[in-house]
């Protein structure tokens, strides 16, 4: 075997026990996750902080981010449609989008990017400082007081937001179809009222608890594991947000062939 054929084994034999190492540090974060969920001991007020900093502070770029997508998705529609003759379909066309796929979607990235960040950094700060040893040492348990009310925040607050994004996509689109390509108002609605069933949006809202999971774990866990100082909380937080980036993508789409 040749000198560079051994080194890439090296590598990828590497590779694969951080990855399995990654796999198990996770796995005891979940299970000691779902210790805290049996055990009825919860300190509402770290979990109503955590709901503002992951919901309440998202909100402005949720809303925007909704309103973008549902205009511009009027508008291109609109276009696409009109060479059919079928303008009509185009409140059926934002308000399908919407709720199966770019609200829960497009929340889920920008909560990862803006409160998934502030997880991690937060975090991944206390571990280079030394503070989770010291709430160790004093006989706080660190998953109890740090990860738990992150996770119930982000499982409870994207749904709140993705009805938000929903909503605001939706007048958004009714607004660029109706006063500025001049829809009919009344054909809008009943077009939309008449092909957007309960299952859209339920089963846009379960995306929604899943990827709201997903974010708060994965942040947490890379702030629970960071190290190496300052440097090491730089990759820590980017590590969380694009881990988390591509793990709701990849997962929307079983959830997509599982769900519809």
């Amino acid at each position: 075997m040749s000198a560079l054929a051994a080194r890439g084994l090296e590598r990828v034999g590497r590779l694969a026990v951080h990855a399995f190492g990654e796999v198990g540090q996770l796995a005891l974060l979940v299970g000691a996750m779902g210790r805290q969920i049996l055990s009825r001991r919860w300190d509402f007020r770290l979990h109503v902080k955590q709901m503002e900093e992951v919901g309440t502070k998202s909100i402005p770029v949720v809303l925007i981010t909704g309103l973008s997508t549902g205009m511009v998705l009027a508008l291109q529609s609109y276009n696409g449609f009109q060479r059919f003759r079928a303008e009509s379909l185009v409140g059926t066309v934002v308000a399908l989008s919407m709720t199966r796929e770019l609200g829960p979607v497009l929340t889920g990235l920008m909560v990862a990017g803006r409160a998934g960040a502030a997880m991690a950094a937060e975090l991944g700060t206390m571990r280079v400082t030394e503070q989770i040893d010291a709430l160790a040492s004093m006989g706080v348990n660190p998953v109890k007081y740090l990860v738990f009310p992150r996770f119930v925040a982000g499982v409870v607050m994207l749904p709140i937001l993705t009805v938000l994004s929903d909503w605001i996509g939706i007048v958004g689109g009714y607004f660029v179809s109706v006063k500025l390509l001049d829809v009919n108002s009344t054909v809008y609605i009943r077009r939309t009222l008449d092909y957007l069933e309960v299952q859209d949006v339920y089963g846009g809202l379960l995306k929604a608890v899943i990827f709201g999971g997903i974010i708060s774990l994965i942040s947490c866990h890379r702030g629970f594991t960071a190290g190496g100082g300052a440097e090491g909380v730089g990759q820590a937080t980017t590590g969380a947000v694009v881990v988390s980036c591509v793990l709701i993508l990849i997962s929307d789409y079983f959830l997509t062939a599982l769900l519809y």
